[in-house]
């Protein structure tokens, strides 16, 4: 690689020496390695040696694909005969416009979800983890008792 190339880039001097230094030196050791090596395998295996790596791409794939699959199942099932569901049915038998009951719900829970990730993402950068799980498992339990002291009607 030239120093004119390097540049364009706004490379300072100490910079492109550094650069080609480092080009120099992979390119000898791909060469030396290669004495029995077509032109095009030097090329893959230069080009292999200075890429970066792929596997952390895949593992964030990886991890997307298993954070929106759990995320989709816990709602999915969380949601099936709930309030929610039971209001849309009646909403949708009753206005006989099940396209515009479907909107106005989906709309709606977006706009929850959204709220929810938001305040979330909000709680996560100013409180651990930890204290998040133990408040969430005390506020359920505070929910739990409050409805069975209702039911019971005490």
């Amino acid at each position: 690689m030239e120093a004119s190339s390097i540049a364009v880039y706004g490379l300072s001097p100490i910079s492109q020496r550094t650069h080609l230094s480092a080009s120099s030196t992979l390119m000898s050791e791909v060469l030396n390695e290669a004495d029995t090596l077509t032109t095009d395998q030097v090329i893959v295996q230069t080009t292999a040696q200075t890429a970066e790596p792929t596997s952390s791409l895949t593992g964030s794939t990886s991890q997307f694909w298993k954070v929106f699959g759990s995320t989709f199942i816990t709602i999915f099932l969380a949601e099936l005969g709930d309030k929610t569901q039971v209001a849309t049915l009646l909403m949708s038998a009753e206005s006989h416009a099940p396209w515009s009951v479907f909107t106005g719900a989906a709309i709606a829970l977006i706009n929850t979800s959204l709220l929810g990730v938001l305040v979330g993402q909000w709680l996560s950068s100013r409180v651990s983890p930890r204290t998040l799980d133990i408040a969430a498992g005390l506020t359920l339990a505070l929910l739990s008792i409050a409805m069975l002291w209702d039911a019971v009607g005490l």
